[in-house]
């Protein structure tokens, strides 16, 4: 008598994983949805589409005519893509300027900065756009430093109309960084021999993989010349910002100091400090930064803040899957670690101690 059949052999492990995949779904539109609830019922936040890309979110005294914009600048500034549909911190800030200077109800903005700088292309373009802003719309902005506005943070809040911060706040850090990793004698420990080919005497400035004494003279003088130039960049930043700031404001802000520049040179300060030298107009908090919002743009009532957020899409929820866009190739895994991606050979506006 011959064996009964073996059993077919069900599928159990990819219906589990479905079934788990479509619950977990679930879960994070359910999540959506009920953040959307909290915010608009339970916070007291109101949601108003205002572009494709952006929502209108109040954040206090919605019942006010007069608004106040809360824009943020957190974390290092970078051209690279940090929102959850790809775009850049200069093309979000450009965007929610742009969205506050359309608003005839929006009379002032808070940048509102925890940054330790960054990119030195970034930190110039958002600085270049808060001047714009202010020119184009008349409406002011105001700095709001929290933990850290440092170097490229400080760069950004420069171009400000005023500018608080706390007594504690880690701010300056004015100056330019750049470095370069040499691994020519790791190299030479595993007997690695490079061989380069190129077509100029300098085609090979700052490459890892030659001797550090091999280094043509030149390419330090080359290097040096554009760090100050772009240094001085930054001095003009704060010299025009701070003069600026001053007339506007006449008494109400703080005339930089004399001797500003000997601080300017990399060096840290507290912002009791930067308040002592005028790179600072107030002490205080964001409700400080607030009030000054609502004095320098004349509201005579409560303030309604507001901030700009993007609305929610399925492509958020693929790339927690580490999803990349479907124009790429590949997976990207999200390991949950927020490391800052500083690229060699680039100039930053940044504290050192943020430099890997």
């Amino acid at each position: 008598m011959a064996p009964p059949p073996p059993p077919k052999k069900r599928p159990w492990g990819w219906i589990v994983f479905g079934i788990v995949f479509v619950l977990f779904v679930g879960l994070v539109v359910v999540g959506e949805a009920l953040a959307a609830f909290g915010r608009t019922f339970v916070a007291h936040e109101s949601v108003r589409m205002t572009t494709s890309k952006l929502h209108e979110v109040s954040i206090e005294n919605p019942d006010s005519d007069e608004k106040v914009a809360v824009i943020d600048i957190d974390g290092i500034i970078t051209s690279s893509a940090v929102t959850r549909h790809g775009r850049s911190m200069v093309e979000s800030v450009k965007d929610e300027l742009a969205m506050a200077e359309k608003d005839p109800e929006v009379k002032a903005v808070i940048l509102r900065v925890d940054s330790p700088g960054g990119e030195v292309m970034a930190s110039d373009d958002i600085a270049r756009a808060v001047r714009q802003f202010q020119a184009r719309s008349d409406k002011p902005v105001i700095a709001s430093m929290s933990s850290v506005a440092a170097s490229g943070g400080y760069y950004v809040s420069a171009p400000c109309r005023f500018i608080v911060a706390s007594d504690l706040t880690i701010t300056g850090s004015i100056g330019v960084i750049m470095q370069s990793l040499n691994y020519r004698g790791l190299m030479d420990k595993v007997g690695v021999v490079p061989q380069t080919y190129k077509s100029g005497r300098l085609k090979d400035m700052m490459s890892g993989s030659k001797k550090p004494e091999d280094a043509d003279p030149l390419e330090k003088e080359i290097l040096m010349g554009m760090i100050m130039e772009t240094y001085e960049r930054f001095a003009k930043v704060v010299s025009d910002g701070r003069s600026a700031s001053y007339r506007a404001n006449s008494e109400k802000s703080r005339k930089l100091a004399a001797d500003w520049k000997d601080y300017a040179d990399g060096r840290i300060l507290t912002g009791t400090k930067a308040f002592e030298l005028g790179f600072v107009d107030e002490l205080g908090d964001f409700e400080t930064a607030v009030a000054v919002a609502r004095r320098l743009a004349r509201i005579s009532t409560k303030a309604h803040l507001i901030r700009y957020q993007e609305p929610f899409s399925w492509d958020s929820v693929f790339s927690m899957f580490g999803q990349s866009p479907v124009s790429e190739r590949g997976v990207k895994v999200d390991l949950g670690l927020d490391l800052p991606k500083l690229r060699s050979g680039l100039p930053y506006y940044i504290l050192s101690t943020s430099v890997p």
